[in-house]
């Protein structure tokens, strides 16, 4: 039975995996999954249904609702959106009911795909720890709030909005490294990539020469 090649790229927010896994998949052909959007979209659905992102009963019928979701919607980018998101991820039932969803793509691309990659938090620990490819990739989280703001705002931001994107990248650090159900934390075995002072292109360059090395 061949191998099947699957990616499991975890890291952070706004440490770089998004743009990373975007350039692996179109590199290799992989279907790709970000898993951060299903949280993303369950949070949103939470928010606009004016419940509580830390409310299971509110953050499982926002599950529920998941196929009726566009995970490619800009809503879900939000800053609110993402600390929602953080929240509902922290509820272990929301977390279980996910993890079939992600698995099953994980192991069952498209015909006219190699196989799969995923990026999220706990994708070489808990989707896919059979993975043989396994990234962490991570950046200080000062350098992860700048390229955060230069997103959000440009040249039209000010030390305010910057600050305010400081305290939501610690608060949803601490969130997700100390919750009790799939923290945050790399595999054993993953390569771990810091993007800090690293463009995107070195940062391809380096994850391809690490899957070339294991191949």
């Amino acid at each position: 039975m061949t191998e099947q090649f699957i990616i499991a790229l975890d890291g952070p927010a706004a440490s770089g995996k998004g743009t990373l896994a975007k350039k692996l998949a179109k590199y290799y052909n992989l279907a790709l999954l970000d898993t951060g959007a299903l949280y993303r979209a369950v949070g949103l659905n939470v928010l606009k249904a004016g419940g509580d992102p830390e409310n299971e009963s509110d953050a499982l019928k926002a599950v529920g609702q998941l196929p009726e979701i566009n995970l490619s919607n800009p809503e879900l980018r939000g800053e609110s959106t993402g600390a929602a998101a953080s929240k509902v991820a922290a509820i272990p039932s929301v977390r279980a009911k996910l993890v079939d969803y992600q698995r099953n793509f994980a192991h069952n691309p498209p015909s006219d795909k190699r196989g799969s990659i995923l990026d999220g938090r706990d994708i070489g620990t808990v989707i896919c720890p059979e993975a043989k490819y396994k990234i962490f990739i991570t950046a200080n989280v000062e350098t992860r709030a700048k390229r955060r703001f230069l997103e959000e705002f440009g040249k039209n931001g000010n030390e305010d909005n910057y600050q305010l994107i400081l305290s939501e990248l610690k608060a949803r650090d601490e969130r997700d490294m100390n919750r009790s159900t799939s923290p945050l934390k790399p595999h054993e075995n993953a390569y771990l990539l810091d993007t800090t002072n690293s463009d995107i292109e070195a940062v391809f360059e380096a994850a391809c020469a690490y899957i070339s090395n294991k191949e």
